[in-house]
C-alpha cells in the first residue's frame, strides 16, 4: 500500500485502506485492515472515523491510546491544512474554502457549537474562536460579550456559525433574533456583522443570502 500510496496517489486507496495504514504506523504488530474495516462500518466513513468523539474511538474495542491519538492527529492536521486555506486572504474572496473548512470543523459535531470569525478591515481573519457549546438543539450566545470580544481583537466586523447537529441548517426563531441582537450590539460600536452561517450535514445557510441580515 505504500507503493501504491507514493506511486498513484491517494486516491488509488480505499477509505479502509486509508485507515489501515493509519492504524498499521500507531500499532504495528498484527493485521489492521479488520479493526480499519470494522470502524468504517461502524462510523459511516473514514471521515466520520477520523471526527468521531474521542471517548467514542477509546470505548472501541481494537482501540487505545496510541491509535486514537493517531486519529485525532490526522483530523487535526485537516483542519488546520483547511483553515490555512482561508488565512492571509480576504474570507469574503475564499468563500467556497471557508465554508468548506467551517463544514470539516462542525458539520458531525452531535451538539450545537457557536463560533465567531473575527475579521480585520481588509476582512482577513484575525481569529477563529470557538466562543460556547450547549444541547443538540440550542446554543447561549450573549451579544454583549460577541462585541466585547470583537473590541478587544480590534476587530472591524464579525461572522458568527453554528452548526444544526439535526443536518437542517434552517434557522430557528431564536437564531434569527440572536442574530438581530448582535447586529444592532455591534453595529453601535461600528463593527459589521458580515453573516451568519448555519452548518448543516452536507448543507449550509447564510443568512445574507436568505435576506436575514
Amino acid at each position: 500500500m505504500r507503493e501504491k500510496l507514493l506511486e498513484r496517489g491517494s486516491d488509488s486507496l480505499a477509505d479502509y485502506e486509508l485507515l489501515e495504514m493509519l492504524l498499521f504506523f500507531a500499532m504495528p504488530k498484527g493485521d489492521t485492515k479488520p479493526l480499519a474495516k470494522a470502524l468504517i462500518n461502524r462510523f459511516g466513513s473514514f471521515a466520520n472515523v477520523l471526527s468521531a468523539p474521542q471517548q467514542a474511538l477509546l470505548d472501541t474495542r481494537g482501540l487505545g491510546v496510541h491509535s486514537v491519538s493517531a486519529i485525532k492527529l490526522v483530523e487535526a492536521a485537516a483542519l488546520r491544512l483547511a483553515r490555512a486555506e482561508v488565512l492571509e486572504q480576504p474570507v469574503l474572496n475564499t468563500w467556497d474554502k471557508l465554508i468548506a473548512y467551517l463544514t470539516a470543523a462542525m458539520a458531525r459535531e452531535k451538539t450545537e457549537l457557536f463560533r465567531i470569525l473575527f475579521l480585520d478591515s481588509r476582512n482577513r481573519l484575525i481569529a477563529d474562536e470557538a466562543q460556547a457549546r450547549g444541547t443538540v438543539n440550542h446554543t447561549p450566545v450573549y451579544p454583549r460579550e460577541v462585541v466585547k470580544r470583537a473590541l478587544e481583537l480590534h476587530a472591524t466586523a464579525i461572522i458568527l456559525v453554528h452548526n444544526h447537529p439535526s443536518g437542517d441548517p434552517s434557522p430557528s426563531r431564536a437564531d434569527i433574533e440572536m442574530t438581530r441582537m448582535v447586529k444592532e450590539a455591534a453595529s453601535v460600536l461600528s463593527v459589521t456583522l458580515h453573516d451568519h452561517l448555519i452548518i448543516g450535514n452536507g448543507r449550509w445557510l447564510s443568512f445574507r443570502a436568505e435576506g436575514l441580515l
